[in-house]
């Protein structure tokens, strides 16, 4: 059976002293998502990203939140870029490139990808936001984006060139990557059965 005619799935379990970390992701799902965190408002992006992405995602996490949010949020960005990166498999047949721009009310975020097989990211975001959303420090989307791109191998740039409200800036973020990701991990059908580069390997 051939990629094209099954579902790609990505699942992985991450455990360490600091957290246990379960993450499984489905690309060619109907946007169905259970996520626990325990952390509100990044349960709230990766709804987004599965959502908005039409990917399955379940998403559990277990994490030292006594001590703050940071080994919770980091972990399972790590685990879910590998699940993204196993999903992907041999990437046969997938468009590869995409980019998506949304608007959420006074913030636009613009995100464009390339499931490249390298890691690297590009971030910028307005200055001088709210350094708080609930129990989520604001400095960790960088940190989030960083640690998907380098377990996923993908190149990613992320820009928000204006925006007020923090947690609009944020999802706009979580909901371009999204939109990109869907794209560019999609079976292109005119591409069956061909690697999208020149080199023969992604």
């Amino acid at each position: 059976m051939s990629r094209s005619d099954q579902h790609r799935v990505g699942r992985v379990e991450r455990t360490t002293k600091e957290t246990s970390v379960k993450v499984e992701i489905d690309l060619d799902g109907t946007g169905k998502t259970d996520i626990s965190t325990g952390v509100g408002f990044y349960d709230h992006m990766l709804d987004q990203l599965g959502r908005h992405g039409f990917f399955d995602l379940t998403v559990k996490t277990d994490g030292d939140l006594h001590i703050d949010t940071h080994h919770t949020i980091e972990d399972t960005s790590l685990a879910l870029g590998a699940a993204f990166k196993q999903a992907l498999g041999d990437k046969v047949g997938i468009r590869r490139f995409a980019d998506a721009s949304v608007p959420l009310d006074e913030s636009l975020a613009q995100v464009t990808v390339d499931l490249s097989g390298r890691p690297y990211l590009v971030h910028t975001e307005p200055e001088g936001m709210a350094p708080m959303i609930g129990s989520y420090d604001t400095t960790m989307t960088r940190h989030i984006l960083e640690s998907f791109v380098a377990q996923a191998q993908v190149a990613l740039h992320v820009h928000v060139p204006y925006g007020r409200n923090a947690h609009h800036i944020v999802e706009a973020q979580f909901k371009a990557l999204a939109r990109a990701l869907r794209s560019a991990s999609e079976l292109d059908p005119r591409a069956a059965g061909i690697i999208p580069s020149t080199k023969g390997a992604l």
